[in-house]
């Protein structure tokens, strides 16, 4: 009994540390300092949640951007199974998957001879990365703005607006976020059906 006492109470102020202050403190900082990252960085279209700025979404509508592809399972953009396809480069399976999605993109714009951008038909490690680069974007400018019959130059500088540079200017790539491109672009259209 006098080894058990002692060894009962450090076990509860342990679990009282850790299990409950050390969490509650975290939260409270992250709540604080970190609102909206802490809450799933959610965008709002008008009163209704569209999704996350963190995770990607799957776009298949000519006027709008389209994302990497997931290679989540079972369906793609599935947050609860974040997962590569773990294909190698020289995986006929993965050759497949590329060759149908530079097919469904050349479909899509027949007119767009350009070299296809690798992030719009390989996925990512993850199968959620909500971004795509700039020349992914620039690809996809010309058909977008054919379908909202916008101009080229208006697209451009709403895929500019979305571009995010490199994290403390020389971490990583710049990158665009296809859900706000998205947004973005609906909310023009919205406002110019309004006047």
């Amino acid at each position: 009994m006098n080894e058990l006492r002692p060894a009962l109470v450090v076990f509860g102020l342990l679990t009282l540390l850790t299990g409950i202050a050390y969490p509650l403190v975290v939260t409270g900082i992250g709540q604080a300092a970190f609102n909206g990252r802490v809450n799933g960085s959610i965008l709002q279209s008008g009163d209704r949640a569209v999704g996350s700025r963190l995770l990607g979404q799957p776009f298949s509508d000519p006027k709008h951007f389209w994302s990497r592809p997931s290679a989540t399972g079972p369906q793609p953009y599935n947050g609860a199974i974040s997962s590569g396809s773990n294909q190698g480069p020289i995986n006929p399976a993965l050759e497949t998957a590329v060759r149908d999605r530079i097919a469904a993109l050349r479909a899509a714009d027949p007119g767009n001879t350009a070299p296809v951008p690798v992030d719009l038909v390989t996925a990512s490690g993850s199968g959620l990365d909500p971004h795509i680069s700039p020349a992914a974007a620039d690809y996809q400018v010309a058909r977008v703005a054919r379908v909202r019959k916008m101009t080229e130059a208006d697209v451009r500088k709403a895929v500019a607006a979305a571009t995010d540079g490199r994290t403390f200017g020389i971490l990583g790539e710049p990158r665009v976020n296809v859900l706000e491109l998205n947004l973005a672009l609906d909310a023009q259209v919205d406002a110019q059906l309004a006047q």
